[in-house]
Order: C-alpha cells, then sequence, then structure tokens
C-alpha cells in the first residue's frame, strides 16, 4: 500500500499498577528521522523503542512521546540512615556533658535533622515494564501505519487523476502536431507562389523545406516517452512500499520531457499545452513529496 509521510497514531492502556500512553506523529522528511521523549526515570528504554519505530518507518520526520505513570505505592522507599543518626547523637551527648546542659533531643526532633531519613526510588522491574510498553508502543504503530496508509490512499487517487490530464494533454500535442505541418505547408507554398508568381514551384525543394521544419518541431519522440513515464509512475504507485524517491525522480524525467515540447513548440496552442504539462507534473511533484 502507498504510504504518506505524514501520519498519527495513539494507543493507550491503564491497568491497577500503571498507566502508559504512547503518541506518534510525522511529517515529510527526506530521510528517517525519529525522536524519543520519554519520562526520566525510563529513559533507558530509548534504544529499544527506536528500533520498533524503524520496523515500521523508512522515511520521514518521526516524533514519539511515551508517559508512564506509576501507580504502586512500592515505587518510592524511606530510608533511615542510622549511622548519621547515631553521630548526630554521640555529637549532642558530647556537647551535653561538656557545656553541662540536659541533652533534650527526642527522637522525633533528631529525626528531621539532614539525611537521617532519605526517600529513594524503588529499584524497577525493568522486564515488567518493557513488557507492558513494547505492547503499547506496537500497538500505536499499527493505528500511525493505518493513516499513513489511508493519507496515502487519498494522495494515489489525487495523482492518477492528474495523470489522467496529462494523458489528455499529450493526446492532444499528438493530434496537433500532424496539422502544425499541413499549415507550415500551406503558408510555405503561399509564400513561394508569392515570390515566383506565375513561375511552378519546385515540389523537391518544399519537400526539402517542410522536413528541415518538421525535424525542428517534431515531438514525436517526447509525447512517447511521456506517455512510458506516466505509466511507470502508474505502476510504481501499485508497487507502494518505499517508493517516494523513485517516484520524485520518474516526475524529474516527465518534466524534462515537457520542456523539450515547449521548446520545440512554434505553436501557440502546443506551447499552451506543454505549460499546462508543466503545471500539472509540479502538482503531481509536491504530492509525491508527501509518499514515503
Amino acid at each position: 500500500m502507498l504510504k504518506s509521510m505524514t501520519g498519527f497514531g495513539r494507543y493507550e492502556v491503564s491497568t491497577e499498577e500503571c498507566k502508559i500512553v504512547v503518541e506518534i506523529k510525522s511529517v515529510n522528511h527526506r530521510y528517517s528521522d525519529i525522536s524519543v521523549k520519554l519520562p526520566k526515570r525510563i529513559n533507558f528504554f530509548d534504544t529499544a523503542v527506536r528500533n520498533i519505530i524503524k520496523e515500521y518507518v523508512s522515511r520521514g520526520k518521526v516524533d514519539v512521546f511515551i508517559t508512564y505513570e506509576n501507580y504502586s505505592q512500592s515505587n518510592v522507599l524511606v530510608k533511615c540512615n542510622e549511622d548519621i543518626a547515631l553521630q548526630y547523637w554521640n555529637n549532642l551527648e558530647h556537647l551535653s556533658k561538656k557545656m553541662q546542659m540536659e541533652n533534650d533531643v527526642t527522637i522525633g526532633a533528631l529525626s528531621h535533622y539532614p539525611e537521617v531519613f532519605m526517600l529513594e526510588e524503588a529499584s524497577l522491574d525493568e522486564a515488567s515494564i518493557w513488557n507492558d510498553l513494547e505492547a503499547v508502543v506496537k500497538q500505536a504503530c499499527k493505528k500511525f501505519v493505518d493513516s499513513r496508509i489511508a493519507e496515502g490512499t487519498h494522495l494515489k487517487e489525487d495523482i492518477i487523476a492528474k495523470t489522467d490530464k496529462l494523458l489528455e494533454l499529450v493526446e492532444y500535442i499528438e493530434n496537433r502536431s500532424p496539422e502544425i505541418l499541413k499549415e507550415h505547408r500551406e503558408k510555405l507554398k503561399s509564400k513561394i507562389e508569392e515570390v515566383l508568381k506565375d513561375k511552378q514551384i519546385d515540389d523537391a525543394v518544399l519537400a526539402t523545406e517542410l522536413i528541415i521544419y518538421a525535424d525542428k518541431v517534431c515531438v514525436d519522440e517526447e509525447t512517447v516517452r511521456l506517455r512510458s513515464h506516466i505509466i511507470n509512475l502508474r505502476k510504481t504507485m501499485d508497487v507502494g512500499e518505499n517508493v517516494g524517491r523513485k517516484l520524485d525522480f520518474i516526475t524529474q524525467e516527465m518534466n524534462r520531457e515537457a520542456n523539450t515540447i515547449l521548446s520545440k513548440a512554434n505553436d501557440i496552442e502546443i506551447s499552451n499545452k506543454a505549460i499546462d504539462l508543466k503545471t500539472e507534473i509540479e502538482k503531481i511533484r509536491e504530492q509525491i513529496q508527501n509518499i514515503e
């Protein structure tokens, strides 16, 4: 399936222990550019998340946003530093004796001294967290890819409609070209007759002039190649996977043929159609910039 580089996917899971939300969005980019934003506490999963994204994306600027909330009461521990508490107490006792004053410090007061009690984050069960996170990331990726395919389908339909227009223009140019030669022959004959008056026209000279003129304005090769490129463009879109760069190259070749037709045109009608060709090809090229 043809995929757009623009897409969005979101998936979330909530359990008694945690809540995980994964959002993925992307825009056009010449290459693959993946950015992952994780909570600091589980930032070590960055590489693993990137590796999953790479399975679903080959090109585009992709931003991944992950939130992780742990509802477990065991994620924070209170630690008592007995050595520091004892040092506080010994020093207080020493002062009490030296200054002949009663040591009236209570346990409650001692517990407020710096670093006697500290809060520590409990160690994470990485395997369990990754098991949950991996599943959510993959589900978000599937929704993300679905949105890219849907957009890619719209792009394909639009491009096919534009290639239909191109074929109409090519057909017009092909039909118009022989008429140009006929018209030029009549004009040339009239001019020669005007110069020669009653003298007989040399058909060989007239034929030679027409051959020279036809060689300058003939666009048969260009229209044939342009038709071939249009057919190739459609076939390539049917392949679907990772064809954006190839499609872009084909439109460059199409534009080259349209430029040649325009440069050879010695007829206002063909010139106008050649300009229309270039306009439609540019529209197609702009759409192709969105394809992966």
